[in-house]
């Protein structure tokens, strides 16, 4: 994955015009995603167009009101801490200290991400599909919320999960609670430590400011920072099945893997290093995954980006190649889109959502409403069938 696009955002697009106020936004994503072939201005025959279908592509954005973080929102990371840098995959894979940094982080940050839970937009999603408007979603997001909110609506992953970790050697995943639990035992003083940050309520607020009055940073992906912490005493285990079976390396050689006599991998090992199962900055998309991501742009009839700057050229790209193949392309997100004066040039005045949508709203609180919106269409739709039926 890319280094997120750094330079400064262009102020929000407001597609119809009167999309500015939440009645205004339920109406312009309503039409948007109820538009038939016809009214979008595509011949009924033409192929790759169905318009009863839309894939959604969804960032940081929609996971705020489930108490996460994001990244460049008003209470983001990249607003709020400009110091902020991501670990890299080559950093993490090769640097035994850095590893250690970076585990530190997480044990303190998994609690609260674990806890969460979707929140009204993920399960407006799951309603939008029941109704049968969504080909697929595509997420960003590494919480899992989307997988749980709506587990029979296809999702892509695009950036991997921390529910797992996998073996950058033996890839062989272990479930990221099991390794919470182990690192809370190699690091007994940092598991008092977190126990009294959530006595005390410290960890209670996801909120930047909030946390930062009490001494810590937090970021979007279950990550916490202790400014002065000793991260180098910090422990972490080996990949348990290279320690029971240590792979053979590309040199042909058997790995070492070694541990201390408590179980944590020491750095005489070339083996058996865990990663979190997301991408990381400076590591590839899986060809799967990205090959996945495109279907779904081929496969539905136009998109709807939800809480994403696209500041990552991975979801960027997927913007883009809706665009070239000329597909309507709506946007729910509060703040400025990298790009998005491109994506609606050309559009009519005349548009009244179905060509294009661009709305300056919370995912969590519009959402809901073009559910309820679609619902009564359709249920009008399916009676007026059945009067038809009857007569």
């Amino acid at each position: 994955m890319r280094i997120p696009y750094t330079g400064p955002l262009p102020p929000p697009i407001i597609v119809p015009r009167y999309a500015n106020t939440p009645a205004g936004a339920r109406h312009a994503l309503t039409r948007f995603l109820s538009a038939t072939k016809e009214s979008q201005g595509f011949p009924p025959s033409s192929p790759g167009h169905d318009s009863s279908k839309t894939v959604l592509l969804t960032g940081a954005g929609i996971s705020v009101a489930s108490g996460l973080a994001d990244y460049r929102g008003t209470g983001g990371t990249y607003t709020l801490n400009r110091t902020y840098r991501p670990i890299y995959y080559n950093e993490f894979i090769t640097n035994h200290e850095a590893r250690k940094r970076y585990w530190a982080r997480s044990f303190l940050g998994w609690t609260n991400l674990h806890r969460a839970r979707p929140n009204a937009g993920h399960i407006a999603v799951k309603e939008l599909g029941n109704i049968g408007l969504i080909s697929s979603v595509i997420t960003q997001n590494v919480d899992s919320f989307h997988s749980a909110a709506h587990p029979e609506l296809p999702t892509i992953e695009l950036h991997g999960y921390l529910r797992a970790l996998v073996c950058i050697h033996c890839h062989n995943q272990l479930p990221r609670s099991d390794f919470q639990k182990s690192l809370s035992a190699l690091n007994p003083q940092w598991a008092a430590f977190l126990e009294e940050m959530l006595t005390s309520g410290a960890l209670d607020s996801e909120n930047p400011a909030e946390r930062r009055a009490k001494g810590l940073k937090s970021n979007p992906d279950g990550d916490v920072d202790v400014p002065d912490a000793p991260y180098t005493t910090f422990r972490y285990p080996a990949c348990p099945t290279c320690l029971a079976h240590p792979p053979t390396l590309a040199d042909g050689t058997k790995a070492q893997v070694e541990v201390d006599s408590d179980g944590a991998w020491s750095s005489n090992s070339n083996a058996g290093v865990l990663k979190p199962a997301v991408v990381m900055f400076g590591e590839s998309i899986a060809s799967n995954i990205k090959n996945a991501a495109e279907e779904a742009i081929n496969n539905a009839g136009r998109i709807l980006v939800i809480g994403s700057s696209l500041a990552t050229y991975s979801a960027w790209r997927l913007v883009k190649q809706a665009k070239e193949r000329n597909m309507p392309i709506g946007i729910l997100n509060l703040g400025g889109v990298r790009g998005e004066e491109s994506f609606y040039a050309g559009i009519s005045s005349s548009n009244d959502g179905e060509i294009g949508v661009r709305c300056n709203e919370s995912a969590d609180k519009i959402l809901p409403m073009v559910v309820d919106s679609l619902r009564g269409a359709h249920t009008q739709h399916a009676e007026g069938m059945h009067q038809s039926l009857s007569v």
